[in-house]
């Protein structure tokens, strides 16, 4: 899949929410700035709806928030968390083990660790309060609108990102996100397209140079 080219007819971006989204992801929304997220598909497994994949300290690991059985195929604001795994006591400590030492940690740990600290019910909302975050830290302004209902074939106007974005892409299939390495907190292989996490942490407020197009 060739990279997105930006087309006149196309003013706004049609995205699902993922979990802690990756480069690509955040890419894309810098890229429109005006982003209509999709809030009446059906929850899909094995995607980025409910995992993220940070750089520790031996390997890339996967953050996954569990999910109820038997809701897989429900209208995604209807999925709830499975709050009865510690996955946010997991998630934290991993973060904390990962990037405790990142240049920007400590700017940055106060603004999610109240989210770990919140029993959440639904994964659609602990998604939209994580995007808002880290928007926010990157310092750009992007427009969040949610849909008003479903529609397969999207109005003219809107580019239909939904599920184009997924970990099974390779660098030649990332949608919006050219890799340009930075120094991250473990080994000296440059991991590409991890969580928005890990380059807030290890680059601060340089976060926007390394999601440029150009």
């Amino acid at each position: 899949m060739e990279k997105y080219q930006p087309q006149p007819d196309h003013t706004e971006l049609l995205v699902e929410l993922h979990y802690l989204p990756c480069l690509d992801y955040v890419s894309g929304l810098l890229q429109f700035r005006r982003v209509r997220v999709e809030a009446h598909e059906h929850y899909q497994k094995q995607s980025y709806r409910n995992r993220c994949y940070v750089l520790t300290a031996n390997k890339v690991d996967t953050l996954t928030v569990p999910v109820q059985q038997g809701t897989h195929h429900n209208p995604v604001r209807d999925l709830r968390i499975d709050t009865s795994q510690p996955w946010q006591m997991h998630h934290w400590r991993c973060l904390k083990s990962a990037y405790g030492k990142a240049p920007f940690f400590d700017y940055y740990a106060p603004e999610f660790e109240p989210v770990y600290q919140k029993n959440w019910a639904f994964l659609f909302d602990l998604n939209y309060e994580l995007l808002t975050i880290c928007l926010k830290l990157v310092g750009q302004r992007v427009d969040l609108n949610l849909t008003d209902c479903y529609e397969k074939v999207p109005e003219v106007g809107l580019f239909d990102a939904r599920s184009l974005i997924n970990p099974r892409n390779r660098p030649e299939s990332y949608v919006f996100y050219k890799p340009k390495p930075y120094a991250q907190n473990f080994g000296f292989d440059f991991v590409p397209n991890l969580s928005i996490i890990d380059l807030l942490f290890c680059q601060g407020p340089l976060a926007t140079e390394f999601l440029s197009l150009k």
